[in-house]
């Protein structure tokens, strides 16, 4: 089981960093059906919290990466963290509060409703475009989004950054890979107050996470533009129609 746990947070370290994600999308939904597997029980909440451990791993080290290569728009990053930050509080409280079901369903709609922004901004010219007064409110939303659903926020930050706040693509990931790791540290702690944070499966989750996410980072600029847009859009409807299928196909 431990290895199934640190090669998951391979997979989401890797994912996490090439498309920005802080690998939260991979990370919730695969320990929910993966531990089931050895006989381990995980509740959804359980999962966002060990996720947020995970997208502090994909932030330091993704971050470290993107930093390095003149990616991260770091003055961007600190306007706008504060916004997530206090999002991610109030996200975190609602998971220790809500039913598993109904964060699922919110889970999934965001993954679709994010799909569907970046595929219809699929032809977009990658130029720089003057930001939208829309971006704080949409910020503190995907802050709210990650510390309810253990996401990263990333789902949401890489559309707002890249179609309102004008920023290209690759620019707009390395970014929220490094807002997301200001965001998870206060989301972790919220959750380990709550004491739904499983400190062995965040250990694994994380050493994967941070070997993948520098591997990650390192390929992302390797693929083009379109083709991360296009990857990252069926990835998150995959997911939604996995969480969808699990607490509604069935009842």
């Amino acid at each position: 089981m431990t290895l199934a746990v640190i090669a998951v947070g391979l997979l989401a370290g890797v994912l996490g960093a090439i498309l920005g994600l802080g690998g939260g999308v991979v990370v919730v939904p695969a320990l929910e059906f993966v531990l089931p597997l050895f006989g381990r029980e995980i509740s959804i909440s359980q999962a966002v919290a060990v996720s947020q451990i995970g997208v502090l791993a994909v932030g330091l080290s993704g971050a470290a990466s993107y930093l390095q290569q003149g990616l991260v728009r770091a003055r961007t990053g600190y306007l706008l963290s504060p916004y997530t930050i206090l999002g991610g509080a109030a996200g975190s409280f609602l998971g220790l509060v809500l039913p598993a079901r109904a964060v699922a369903t919110v889970f999934a709609l965001l993954l679709l409703y994010s799909a569907y922004n970046l595929l219809r901004g699929l032809k977009r010219v990658e130029v720089e475009r003057p930001p939208s007064r829309l971006v704080p409110p949409a910020m503190t939303f995907a802050g709210v989004m990650s510390g309810l659903l253990g996401i990263g926020g990333g789902t949401v930050q890489v559309p707002v950054l890249n179609l309102l706040a004008g920023v290209p693509i690759r620019q707009a990931i390395a970014t929220s890979t490094f807002i997301m790791g200001l965001t998870a540290v206060g989301n972790a702690l919220v959750y380990q107050a709550g004491g739904l944070l499983d400190v062995r499966l965040a250990a694994g989750v994380a050493l994967g996470v941070l070997i993948g996410a520098r591997a990650g980072a390192g390929l992302q600029s390797r693929i083009p533009a379109a083709q991360l847009k296009l990857f990252f859009s069926v990835l998150l409807i995959f997911t939604a129609g996995q969480l969808l299928w699990k607490y509604w196909g069935q009842v």
